[in-house]
């Protein structure tokens, strides 16, 4: 079986090279070459010898994404449909803020997670990304811009819950932050999770990335209602967790909260939120629902999430409401499909 050279971190890419009786140098080429140069064939590496890139290619695997369709929004997003090797499909959103880009990208084909209001969780849960498939979003993406260093920020807030496809999640971020691989700063890395509290907890220990957590509720409830997790880790686990997750200095978690009319967005609802996140560094992202085929929910009015918000802000909690982007194109939070035509 070939190696999976853009699935490895630069410690097993050099064990591999020494085992082909290659220089630790050659590894730290490769790597250049795969993720600062963004080939997708050894033919291009042209600092190695012809009969190493031959003998290369042959046992090693330089795995590309299959770009399937772009989709461009008025706002200019661009939504990518990629094809994985055995035929599904995945979405990576590339958004336009201010002076640079960020890439929400997937971390699962489908979703098990369930969550009633995202249309991904419609077809369930196809399988885990390689964590190669899961950085070569980003190769490819910034591969195909026209100013490829304005994409600054990356966000694992696409199809699939990160922390349930753990190892190869973490993997995927060493790379991109690593000096040697894509070389991200860990401050414009995010990871979005449902709730996994394990993974929390080991999140915390292995790699320093912002974190934001899918709340929606602030009462066990209502929770469980909107997101099946909350069953299996309720509040009074998920805020303990997030309580204990080492934050550097000035660091927050962002709590995103999607509001549903006659749901989650009363002013009771707000009091219990402002309460329940008291004593974390906490910051909340907004989304008013975005409605789709999936759900009979619907987003309430401006006047009912501008209410929500100042509660909020009297209690001294950074509170933005989040603008989704993409809209017309299926791109915005909980709309990702991985389905063609």
């Amino acid at each position: 079986m070939k190696a999976d050279l853009k699935g490895m971190d630069s410690h097993e890419t050099e064990a591999w090279a020494r085992g082909l009786g290659l220089e630790p140098y050659r590894a730290r080429q490769l790597r250049q070459w795969l993720f600062k140069g963004l080939v997708s064939s050894f033919e291009e590496m042209t600092n190695l010898p012809k009969r190493l890139r031959a003998d290369l290619t042959g046992k090693a695997s330089l795995s590309v994404l299959e770009e399937v369709r772009v989709e461009v929004s008025r706002d200019g997003t661009r939504k990518y449909l990629f094809k994985i090797a055995d035929g599904h499909l995945i979405e990576s959103v590339l958004i336009a803020e201010g002076g640079h880009f960020t890439l929400c990208v997937s971390s699962q084909a489908g979703c098990a997670m369930d969550c009633r209001f995202c249309l991904t969780a419609r077809q369930g849960l196809k399988r885990n990304l390689s964590a190669s498939e899961i950085v070569d979003q980003v190769i490819q993406v910034r591969k195909a811009m026209d100013s490829p260093d304005r994409l600054t920020n990356i966000v694992f807030m696409g199809m699939g819950e990160p922390l349930a496809n753990y190892e190869a999640v973490v993997k995927a971020i060493r790379n991109l932050i690593s000096p040697e691989g894509m070389n991200f700063s860990h401050r414009k890395i995010t990871l979005s999770t449902c709730g996994l509290v394990p993974g929390i907890k080991r999140l915390g220990k292995d790699v320093v990335v912002n974190l934001a957590v899918s709340l929606n509720a602030a009462d066990d409830e209502t929770r469980s209602f909107l997101m099946p997790v909350n069953k299996t880790y309720p509040l009074a686990s998920l805020m303990a967790a997030c309580r204990d997750f080492p934050l550097p200095n000035r660091r927050m978690i962002t709590f995103e909260y999607v509001l549903a009319k006659d749901v989650n967005d009363s002013r009771e609802d707000a009091l219990r939120l402002a309460g329940l996140l008291s004593g974390i560094r906490a910051k909340v992202n907004l989304i008013p629902l975005n409605p789709h085929s999936a759900t009979d929910m619907v987003p309430p009015s401006e006047d009912r999430v501008l209410g929500f918000q100042e509660i909020l802000i009297k209690k001294n909690f950074t509170t933005i409401i989040r603008k989704s982007k993409g809209q017309d194109i299926s791109a915005a939070c909980g709309q990702l499909s991985g389905r063609y035509g």
